[in-house]
């Protein structure tokens, strides 16, 4: 067994542990089969994210879904969580590989996958959306859709991200924001405009924003903090 599925293993053990409240207004995971979507999330809310698509996105009906990961070291690990749970991994980042990903991506959006995206990764700075899933919306017509979620009590490490872990029978609630739709035939403002309503919308699911973050030299390993409405 790789290291893939004993981090599948640990990944399964403490989300299984949380209670979860969905917030879906839009009812975005009631439009079964209807198109494609690109789930856009930040960085430091992965550890979740393969848990919650195979159990909550499964509703949506479909079962093919395609995560853009970076061809780093770290990345290759991540890529190693997300195939064990049957998750498709296409690598590449703003800083080596884009354009091929992007291909890549657009080519899985017209097959039928819903499409997994940390905007702001895999080296920030954190929460500021990078154009990548803009494009994407823009080749493809699939819309954008944001996710957030809040934990009433998690670990935050000190990485770049702030990664957060959730602590084991935390409270977590998920929010899915509209669908933003981007013109196939886009100009530079346009696009630039997109950006910011997907990034301003990401801010305001997690309740935070690169204003109000503590850096990572001020966090601690192990700290447990609270953040809940």
């Amino acid at each position: 067994m790789n290291r893939g599925w004993w981090l599948r293993w640990l990944v399964t053990g403490v989300a299984a542990t949380v209670r979860y409240r969905i917030s879906d207004p839009h009812k975005v995971l009631e439009l079964a089969g209807r198109e494609p979507v690109i789930f856009v999330f930040w960085h430091n809310r992965i550890f979740l994210m393969p848990h919650l698509f195979r159990r909550f996105w499964r509703r949506r009906g479909r079962h093919q879904v395609a995560v853009l990961i970076s061809r780093s070291r770290d990345g290759q690990l991540l890529a190693d969580v997300l195939a064990a749970f049957q998750l498709r991994c296409v690598r590449g980042s703003s800083s080596r590989g884009g354009a091929e990903a992007l291909r890549e991506l657009a080519e899985l959006v017209r097959e039928g996958f819903d499409i997994g995206i940390t905007p702001d990764g895999p080296r920030g700075p954190r929460y500021v959306l990078q154009p990548g899933c803009v494009r994407l919306a823009e080749l493809t017509g699939a819309p954008i859709v944001p996710v957030g979620y809040r934990l009433s009590r998690k670990w935050t490490l000190r990485s770049w991200d702030a990664f957060q872990v959730p602590v084991p029978f935390a409270r977590c609630e998920v929010r899915l924001g509209a669908p933003v739709r981007v013109a196939a035939v886009s100009d530079d403002t346009t696009r630039e405009a997109k950006r910011r309503e997907v990034e301003s919308m990401l801010w305001a699911l997690c309740g935070e924003t690169p204003s109000n973050l503590p850096q990572p030299s001020d966090l601690a390993s192990s700290q447990k903090s609270r953040n809940f409405p």
